[in-house]
């Protein structure tokens, strides 16, 4: 059986101190979660909620690293210096990334070798923009982003990762993919894993939704038989309302 997996990424959000002050409010609210509660907060919090989580059940991710282990990569943070602080989860490839920052599907690859290298745990984003599920092309798109991530990841490895279907025109929008889309893409990935791997390793990977999550749809998409939690985008910035979906 997967484990539910509740992970929230605070984007560029919070202070230090105001992310420490969201711990300890979450911290109570969730203590009793049969799911997983991920947090990932930006670089500059980690130490601060890697702290404040201690003692607690709940785990810390950060939004991205590179694929270097040192050099002159100037403001880039690598895999090590993360293990330092205590974070276990790492997310890559976030649709945010891609369209503001470069990245690209093969950066994305080098990152989830990197990262199971080391022994972080890769929270690997794909998603479809309007325009490419307007055309018909979602299917394609994400399993082609699903096999370049994963290439040269051994199947036990592939075992161990997250990946997180964000549908673009559904993040921050207030738009919502249908329980329907959204299990409809997460088997997707399934099969497409399946296929590359076997159907025992696609059992088990951990498949999140991602896309204006939020208190009143957790509960819906949760159940789906393909659909293992989420990547919660503004609703994680709320500990009432992450707590809900984090006991969903």
């Amino acid at each position: 059986m997967r484990q539910t997996v509740a992970a929230g990424n605070w984007k560029m959000n919070k202070t230090p101190s105001e992310a420490k002050a969201l711990i300890a409010e979450l911290a109570p609210l969730v203590k009793d979660a049969k799911n997983k509660v991920i947090v990932c907060p930006t670089a500059v919090c980690l130490p601060a909620v890697v702290e404040a989580a201690k003692g607690t059940n709940i785990l810390v991710g950060a939004q991205n690293m590179y694929f270097e282990d040192k050099g002159a990569y100037t403001g880039e943070i690598s895999a090590d210096m993360l293990l330092d602080l205590g974070v276990t989860h790492v997310i890559l490839g976030h649709s945010e990334r891609r369209q503001y920052f470069a990245e690209t599907d093969e950066t994305v690859n080098k990152k989830v070798l990197k990262a199971l290298e080391k022994g972080l745990c890769p929270i690997i984003c794909v998603g479809e923009s309007l325009e490419q599920r307007e055309q018909g092309i979602t299917a394609d798109l994400v399993r082609m982003q699903v096999k370049i991530a994963l290439q040269n990841v051994s199947a036990d490895q592939a075992k161990t990762v997250i990946i997180a279907y964000e549908p673009i025109w559904a993040i921050g929008t207030g738009k919502t993919a249908t329980t329907q889309q959204a299990e409809e893409v997460c088997k997707t990935i399934r099969d497409c894993i399946c296929e590359l791997y076997s159907c025992d390793v696609a059992e088990s990977v951990i498949i999140q939704y991602g896309g204006s999550v939020n208190a009143a749809n957790s509960a819906e998409l949760f159940a789906q038989a393909n659909i293992d939690g989420g990547l919660v985008g503004g609703a994680s910035l709320k500990a009432a309302d992450f707590s809900v979906i984090a006991n969903s």
